[in-house]
């Protein structure tokens, strides 16, 4: 059974920093892309930056470009978005994605095969 956990979330001042985690078991995704998206309340889920398997493809929404630097570990499963310089903005649940391949449309969450449960952010002002 596959199984995404993201950690790290929570409160946060304006101009803060998290570190988001994401640990996948149940198998290896070291030959996926993964990603990561963010849903705050009464909005669409949408998409915050993507990393191809090998790490060396990466995306950003342009909300965070400069802000945050998403990175994987295969060796580890894992899955990393450093979310620097927060605003209100950012508030959101940050979920992370396996994605249906190595080669995706990361922006799109049909992309994405497996879905963690959700960590907290909130950034106040």
């Amino acid at each position: 059974q596959v199984q995404l956990v993201e950690s790290g979330g929570g409160l946060v001042q304006a101009g803060g920093s998290l570190r988001l985690s994401c640990a996948a078991s149940g198998r290896t995704f070291s030959s996926r892309a993964m990603g990561w998206f963010r849903q705050a309340p009464g909005e669409e889920r949408e998409f915050v930056a993507g990393i191809s398997w090998s790490g060396g493809r990466i995306y950003y929404a342009d909300a965070v470009k400069g802000r945050f630097t998403i990175s994987r570990d295969n060796a580890k499963n894992t899955v990393t978005l450093q979310m620097n310089s927060l605003k209100p903005e950012d508030t959101a649940v940050y979920y992370c994605g396996i994605g249906r391949g190595f080669n995706i449309d990361y922006g799109a969450q049909h992309e994405y095969d497996y879905w963690g449960q959700g960590t907290q952010v909130t950034v106040s002002s």
